[in-house]
């Protein structure tokens, strides 16, 4: 509420000032009240981000008319999108762009997870031009993908570059430029699943994929190799399924039933939210592994 409040006011009063077109003639907190107070605003848009209960039922709750919530939630979901992600150990600092995340990822020597993640969204009706656009070819449903990037213990780093399901994870990379971002941090380097294989053929010394399934006629040895890389690979990378395994516990992003327009925004509000949680989790340092002589004992 503290960080929010400031942003939520300003807004207030630029909407305000331009529907009068002039300067303020009274003084500020003059004029007719809000149904709801910031406070209740903030608690209402996260009860709906939380559960997804229809703005019909919240209204009913607070025993105000429906349009009065969605106001209310369509001004502090935005204030929400646009806080960025917490930095575990780094409190009050904030990653907002994917540069933010490389450069803090360069900075720290931390090994970035990358994945994706489809939520089903409503089907447009019949005859609606780009219609098939959303049709997952995975999931057989209509999608929206997006690319979550974690760090080696889970903790959500960022969440975006919202996408039709249609579209190819490995496009998805190169058009929100991630490959870019690649190329302009050189020692930043993360861990992909098979769909980015193609960015870990451009940088080989950067990005690890898992390794491509050998021919049938292959020796016996090379497949149990395969499969023993892959499974390391895999241990490897299962934080960022852990981190996209918090996300699915928010009503709005097991299934979307709102407008298309707005996932991207909903689906950042939490993102952020979770981030908050997730940096609080205390570090974990590996053990050395350099080798203690164990002290001899007298007979």
């Amino acid at each position: 509420m503290e960080e929010l409040a400031d942003p939520w006011l300003a807004r207030c009063e630029s909407v305000l000032s331009e529907r009068r077109g002039a300067e303020r003639q009274r003084e500020a907190g003059a004029g007719p009240k809000h149904d709801l107070v910031f406070t209740d605003r903030l608690l209402v848009t996260l009860v709906h981000l939380r559960t997804g209960l229809p703005h019909a039922a919240l209204a009913a709750l607070y025993g105000t008319a429906r349009s009065t919530i969605s106001r209310a939630i369509g001004e502090i979901r935005p204030l929400l999108a646009v806080r960025g992600f917490a930095v575990p150990d780094r409190p009050g600092t904030r990653l907002r762009t994917l540069a933010d995340v490389f450069a803090y990822a360069e900075a720290e020597g931390i090994r970035l997870r990358i994945d994706g993640a489809e939520t089903q969204v409503r089907r447009p009706k019949a005859n609606r031009p780009g219609r098939r656009a959303f049709v997952s070819g995975k999931k057989k449903q209509n999608t929206i993908k997006t690319t979550t990037i974690s760090d080696g213990q889970g903790r959500l780093l960022w969440s975006g570059a919202d996408r039709p399901g249609r579209m190819h994870d490995q496009t998805a990379m190169r058009t929100e430029g991630i490959a870019e971002q690649l190329r302009l941090h050189p020692t930043a380097t993360a861990e992909v699943d098979d769909g980015y294989r193609g960015l870990a053929n451009e940088f080989p010394d950067q990005v690890s994929a898992p390794p491509k399934k050998p021919k049938d006629d292959a020796p016996l040895g090379e497949q149990y190799a395969r499969r023993e890389i892959r499974r390391r690979q895999s241990s490897d990378r299962i934080c960022v399924e852990h981190a996209n395994a918090e996300l699915r516990p928010w009503r709005p992003l097991q299934r979307y039933t709102g407008r298309r327009e707005d996932y991207a925004e909903t689906d950042r509000a939490i993102a952020s939210l979770i981030s908050d949680r997730s940096a609080r989790r205390a570090t974990r340092r590996k053990p050395s592994t350099e080798l203690v002589l164990a002290r001899q004992t007298a007979c």
